[in-house]
């Protein structure tokens, strides 16, 4: 016999969620529980919004493309970073403990400024193209292989949601350091022939404890990464580049 979700009554999830309001001087962290019917295909996205909007409208949050595009929903997920928009409540316990990613400021609650640290990082690294050719706009396009365009694109396609930095133990006490993020994007300009930059141009930048040996190759980054990014891939490539680099001199 068919069964439908009435036939099959979801639990009752239970929600401790951090709360605090760094603005407000008479806000203390502390933690909260509410209580919730768990549905058919429920995202821990939808869950908050439905405790947002009938339990607790003060409640603080990010989202926005709700398809795991944006990385605004990073959280901390019974001590594990997530994006709330791609994880179901199946697939977790009853008792869902919830608290914002660490390393970055918090805003309130559980919204957190991933964006301050990702331009600070990008500034650190000029995270761009640079090259000294004039600009010709009738020039062709640069033409590259097939196998540096797709290596390119798997490094481009970080959203910078900040989960392999929450998960990250350098990150979570040297504020210093690249994070796996960081250090994807290095990779990506140091790939793409565009950039006129050598490699001995990286080298100040991460080379150092601050960079990519600040590593100590625990891989958390990659094993939580939302987009399944070739983390472990980019720390080899800039080590053998930044090895090459160091005996070159």
């Amino acid at each position: 016999m068919t069964t439908t979700p009435a036939d099959n009554p979801g639990r009752t999830l239970e929600f401790e969620i951090f709360r605090f309001d760094p603005a407000d001087p008479d806000s203390k962290p502390h933690t909260q529980v509410y209580e919730l019917e768990e549905k058919p295909f429920m995202t821990l996205y939808l869950a908050l919004n439905l405790i947002r909007e009938t339990q607790d409208p003060g409640l603080q949050f990010d989202f926005a493309c709700r398809s795991a595009v944006c990385g605004s929903c990073g959280m901390m997920v019974n001590g594990r970073p997530v994006l709330a928009c791609s994880t179901l409540t199946d697939s977790l316990p009853e008792k869902i403990t919830i608290f914002p990613l660490p390393v970055f400021e918090l805003i309130g609650d559980l919204s957190v400024d991933t964006g301050a640290w990702f331009r600070e990082i990008a500034e650190r690294t000029a995270a761009w193209i640079e090259t000294q050719d004039d600009f010709d706009p009738g020039a062709e396009e640069v033409r590259m292989s097939d196998d540096v365009a797709q290596a390119i694109y798997e490094r481009d396609r970080c959203i910078e949601c900040g989960c392999c930095v929450a998960a990250c133990g350098v990150a979570n006490v040297n504020p210093d350091f690249l994070g796996a993020a960081g250090l994807n994007r290095v990779a990506r300009f140091m790939l793409d022939p565009r950039d006129g930059r050598s490699t001995a141009d990286w080298f100040e930048v991460v080379s150092t404890e601050h960079g990519v040996f600040g590593c100590l190759g625990l891989m958390a980054c990659e094993d939580i990464c939302p987009k399944r990014l070739p983390l472990l891939e980019v720390g080899a490539y800039l080590r053998r580049r930044m090895l090459a680099t160091a005996i070159s001199r």
